[in-house]
């Protein structure tokens, strides 16, 4: 049997930096991914926001990771070349009843450590976004997008430089756990076993599968899988606004909201449609939930002029209706299994909090 220092499983975004993170560190690494290529699923399948941190519980890991992960990313992409734009967002009410809960969020914020967050009357928000209707807004201006297949290309590059190895079409089939370290079973056209000193499960969607499907990790410890598919739709014509816009957040999600990519295509999404399974089409029947959500703050929207894009999901544990998840980074002191580390919900903002989680992970997977 081969043996390896360290195995990976999934070549996301946070996988990838995962590997970075090892292999910086002179850890040997093999990335094993399903697919035939990088950032297939979830790391490809989103809004390309870098986000500010706003949202999340103080002190929760989405909170910290985003912090982090966002001034590390906007870093990393000014030394190595990646586009980006920090284009900034607007956070709008549309009632009255809508302004409070603003300030509330802006407090998260600060609470969190977001830079130069800043409420707006709905005439301050009219001058930066003349298109606009509300009735107040926040402004993050350290929000941003970029590019996401290039940010992960450059990760893979440093990542591979560094000696890590990645191996395409390799579906890890199982495993189990024995007092030599943790060996994997490899499908694919290239099947082998493999027994490595450290395994991280970033598999994403399938982590929970993958978990189950290793034989000494306790199973009352693997969190349910639920998908919260996301759909977005294109519009058609020159974007109305210079900047993200997003509602005021909703249950599971922070509703249809406009952001626009670096050639300046605006799309609106996502939404949140709880499925069963793994499922990419977009329904042009959901587009008239859209319409009504975005006319709520761009009145100005024509019928037709959405399209069908594209869709994504969220990798839940938790069901509808519960409270929000955190990302669970599971290590020996939560299993008891030496050297195996589990990455479960790792979600929006998973994008942006990359590069920080990935070091985190790193320690654990050290065993700090």
């Amino acid at each position: 049997m081969e043996e390896v220092e360290c195995v990976v499983v999934g070549a996301g975004v946070v996988g990838i930096a995962v590997a970075r993170a090892l292999a910086l560190a002179g850890r040997e690494v093999i990335v094993l991914e399903a697919a035939g290529t990088i950032g297939t699923e979830t790391s490809s399948r989103n809004s390309e926001v870098i986000h500010a941190g706003i949202y999340y519980p103080r002190d929760s890991l989405l909170a910290r990771f985003c912090v982090q992960g966002r001034r590390m990313l906007y870093d990393f992409c000014r030394d190595r070349g990646v586009p980006f734009a920090a284009c900034g967002k607007l956070i709008v009410a549309t009632s009255e009843s809508e302004n409070d809960r603003l300030a509330g969020i802006k407090a998260r914020a600060e609470a969190n450590g977001v830079e130069d967050m800043r409420l707006l009357t709905a005439a301050e928000a009219r001058a930066l976004e003349p298109n606009l209707v509300c009735t107040a807004a926040l402004s993050s201006p350290v929000t941003g997008v970029l590019d996401s297949h290039a940010y992960m290309l450059a990760l893979q590059g440093e990542a591979e430089q560094a000696g890590a190895v990645f191996v395409f079409h390799s579906p890890v089939e199982g495993g189990r756990v024995g007092e030599d370290g943790i060996e994997v079973v490899v499908g694919g056209a290239e099947a082998m076993a493999l027994r490595c000193r450290v395994l991280v499960n970033a598999a994403g969607l399938h982590a929970p599968a993958l978990a189950h499907r290793l034989a000494g990790m306790p199973e009352q410890l693997v969190p349910t899988a639920y998908f919260a598919k996301g759909n977005y739709f294109t519009l058609s014509g020159r974007s109305p606004f210079s900047r993200l816009i997003y509602p005021v957040p909703e249950p599971g999600g922070l509703g249809v909201h406009l952001t626009i990519d670096l050639g300046g295509q605006a799309r609106f999404g996502p939404d949140v449609e709880w499925i069963d399974r793994i499922d990419y089409n977009v329904d042009p029947r959901r587009a008239d939930r859209f319409y009504a959500a975005v006319r709520r703050y761009w009145p100005g929207l024509q019928d037709g002029a959405l399209q069908p894009g594209y869709a994504g999901i969220r990798p839940k544990t938790v069901p509808p209706g519960a409270p929000g998840q955190d990302f669970t980074v599971q290590g020996v002191q939560a299993h008891g299994v030496p050297g195996l580390v589990n990455l479960f919900g790792i979600e929006s903002p998973g994008l942006t909090a990359a590069i920080a989680l990935a070091k985190h992970v790193r320690d654990v997977a050290s065993g700090r």
